[in-house]
């Protein structure tokens, strides 16, 4: 039987997953904006792909979102529902971002470009990599106190958005001292597999809730 302190701490946990999703979708639209802004102005690819994948984040929070405040709203139905669309919604967005990086990785690599300037792909990642880390504690600690596996699969999403962070700054780094510019195709194409493997792995935690369910039509 839950008592009233333990329905008091969930409460106050689907409080912080409610603000960790509007930080994450806000966060994601200002970033992915001033990341093309200066992608395009300064003919950076590899920065223009990055403010696109954040606004593929925004997908998946946008999706944690509607879930959290549909069960805060409806505290005492099943949650699997709201799950397993949380849980594809996910997914989706992990297997974008996927199609996302590879189409950048290959144009970088067969089209000879290099941007006037990598300085703003710098300071973003920098900021990008602080901020998503904190967010990566903060929705792991919330999933596991929910027992939520949409917000852990969040939380893998925004784990995905540093590496490529980390991908940014290096590439922006290896360009401002050598002016080799596409070195940032090659690490793309390694996070091509963990984002699909992340998908692939939300879509099956979703099939197995929607599983769950009291369906007569549910078939293992």
């Amino acid at each position: 039987m839950t008592t009233l302190s333990q329905k008091t701490e969930q409460a106050n946990y689907w409080q912080f997953a409610l603000w960790l999703a509007l930080f994450t979708v806000f966060y994601n639209i200002a970033e992915g904006l001033i990341s093309i802004f200066f992608g395009i102005s300064d003919e950076a690819l590899t920065l223009f792909g990055f403010g696109v994948d954040s606004f593929i984040e925004v997908m998946s929070g946008l999706g944690i979102l509607a879930m959290v405040l549909r069960i805060r709203q409806n505290p005492d139905t099943s949650r699997t529902k709201f799950e397993v669309t949380a849980l594809r919604v996910t997914g989706t967005a992990f297997y974008l971002l996927a199609v996302g990086l590879g189409a950048t990785a290959i144009y970088n690599l067969f089209v000879a470009h290099k941007p006037e300037t990598t300085l703003p792909g710098l300071i973003i990642s920098v900021v990008s990599i602080t901020v998503m880390w904190a967010l990566v504690m903060g929705k792991r600690k919330v999933g596991h106190a929910l027992n939520s596996m949409p917000i852990l699969a969040d939380a893998n999403c925004t784990m995905v958005c540093i590496y490529m962070s980390l991908v940014l700054l290096a590439s922006s780094l290896i360009y401002e001292l050598t002016g080799f510019g596409f070195v940032d195709s090659v690490g793309a194409l390694g996070l091509i597999y963990f984002s699909y493997k992340e998908g692939r792995e939300s879509f099956d935690k979703a099939n197995g809730l929607e599983c769950d369910c009291e369906d007569e039509n549910c078939k293992e």
